[in-house]
């Protein structure tokens, strides 16, 4: 979908949502308000909201039958699944059409003998017709087809809006190619499903043989694509290592947690620096690096990462897996939650299973309950006491974000250690690194080198002095 200019208006959605056995009315609630969210996000208005409870989704068209109508009555859609071929009128069928006149729901002049009829009225307070219906659920494209026949609306599922979001949302060379690569994934299966033969192409010498469809062929070219990308991205991620090597003596903080929980306000507050700060789903895409403010000996940088959310797409997990490196090879992870959110702990549990996706569960972690300037003094409370470890703060109150830096400094000079460096004359540009990656005390030279006494890492200083020495 194009985006469009501030001045227009936007477009009106529905939401449609199956709460199906085992999800609690808690849960699917948080899950619609989610959903409301990245529609938004994506720039539509959200008119209205379909829901049902269902053992499983209706295989046909997500919802049943009489759902099925009341959405339509959103769209203005007929809110039935043309059979494609006409229908024997029986005297069931007139009892039906005649109740539903009744109703008001059916026109008195919708009597074709193909339809089942048209829903006329919108619900009220709906001034405008919804033009994009949204599912809260992964759906296939014969769904979605039969879901755009009943409604005459454009369907989207939940893994369709994320990606698109991050489509739009891409800055960076990587982000893009790892974002058209997953779209391409999520293409690619909904064209083999979508059927339909097509003409083919000649094949062989002269002509000769069956050739491909043009299915077929468009597949091909998605398959030629994405290996094309993939080669692209790997180039890319190799510049990014090598950067990512260069940092490797530094110490090393990374921001990760649920989508809009924050962290980028945190990232600026921290660092003092320019990053994007915008209250939407994934603001943040690409990784930014920055070091703390006030600066440190040794500096401490700082990482901000793409969020998190629940039902996240694989292919986006995977995709971004070089970008969640920096997760990995951090230091200190710092676990960022919107404590102003009911399901702040269904959250940060996504958060915590992406991240054992790639190992860095095991990376020492501090647990931010962000946005407590929210909170009255009773749910501050009750949070300390659920959460003792953790630190209650706002990225807003300047004092909030002191004290993270203060403890963050803190938490990595209990790490360090002392240590005596001898460097010797022919490496003495081993010395300007040394006051990049260490706390130096005193620093002297005799006719052996210079001679400092420094704090750091136990891990920095072995890697010093084996350098030194070699």
């Amino acid at each position: 979908m194009e985006a469009r200019s501030p001045t227009e208006e936007r477009p009106r959605a529905v939401l449609v949502g199956v709460q199906l056995a085992g999800v609690d009315d808690a849960s699917f609630a948080a899950d619609l308000a989610e959903l409301g969210r990245l529609v938004d996000t994506l720039g539509f208005d959200v008119v209205g909201t379909v829901t049902q409870r269902r053992a499983t989704i209706a295989a046909a068209a997500v919802l049943g039958e009489g759902k099925l109508r009341e959405l339509a009555r959103y769209t203005g859609g007929r809110g039935v699944v043309p059979s494609g071929a006409k229908e024997v009128t029986n005297k069931a069928r007139e009892k039906w059409k005649a109740e539903a006149r009744e109703r008001g729901e059916v026109g008195p002049d919708d009597d074709d003998g193909g339809d089942d009829g048209f829903l006329a009225d919108a619900p009220d307070g709906v001034d405008r017709r919804a033009s994009v219906v949204v599912v809260d659920h992964e759906i296939s494209p014969s769904q979605a087809r039969n879901l755009e026949r009943a409604t005459g609306a454009e369907v989207l599922d939940r893994t369709g809006v994320i990606v698109d979001i991050f489509h739009r949302h891409a800055k960076s060379r990587e982000a893009r190619l790892q974002v058209e690569i997953a779209r391409l994934n999520y293409v690619a299966p909904r064209m083999r499903e979508a059927g339909g033969g097509g003409d083919r192409v000649r094949g062989g010498v002269g002509g000769k043989g069956s050739g491909e469809s043009a299915l077929e062929l468009d597949r091909r070219k998605i398959r030629d694509r994405i290996a094309e990308l993939k080669i692209e991205l790997a180039q890319v991620q190799k510049s990014q290592d090598q950067r990512r090597l260069g940092r490797r003596d530094q110490l090393r903080v990374a921001l990760v947690g649920y989508t809009n929980a924050g962290k980028s306000s945190l990232m600026r507050a921290l660092t003092g620096s320019g990053v994007l700060v915008a209250d939407r789903l994934f603001a943040t895409l690409d990784t930014t690096v920055r070091a703390l403010s006030p600066e440190t000996k040794p500096r401490i940088l700082v990482s901000d990462t793409v969020g998190f959310i629940k039902k996240l797409p694989h292919d986006l997990v995977a995709s971004f897996r070089s970008t969640l490196d920096e997760a990995l090879e951090a230091s200190l992870l710092l676990y960022v939650t919107d404590a102003s959110d009911p399901t702040y702990l269904e959250q940060l549990e996504v958060t915590r299973d992406v991240l054992a996706e790639i190992g860095a569960d095991k990376v020492p972690s501090l647990l931010l309950l962000n946005k407590a300037d929210r909170l009255d003094e009773e749910e501050r409370a009750r949070l300390q006491r659920l959460h003792p470890e953790a630190r209650l703060l706002s990225a807003r109150l300047p004092e909030d974000v002191s004290a993270l830096h203060a403890a963050i400094v803190e938490y990595f000079s209990e790490q360090m250690v002392e240590d005596d460096l001898t460097v010797p004359y022919a490496k003495q540009a081993l010395v300007s690194e040394i006051h990049e990656t260490t706390q130096v005390l005193s620093e002297t030279y005799d006719e052996a080198g210079a001679q400092l006494r420094v704090r750091a890492l136990a891990a920095v200083l072995a890697q010093i002095k084996a350098r030194a020495s070699s």
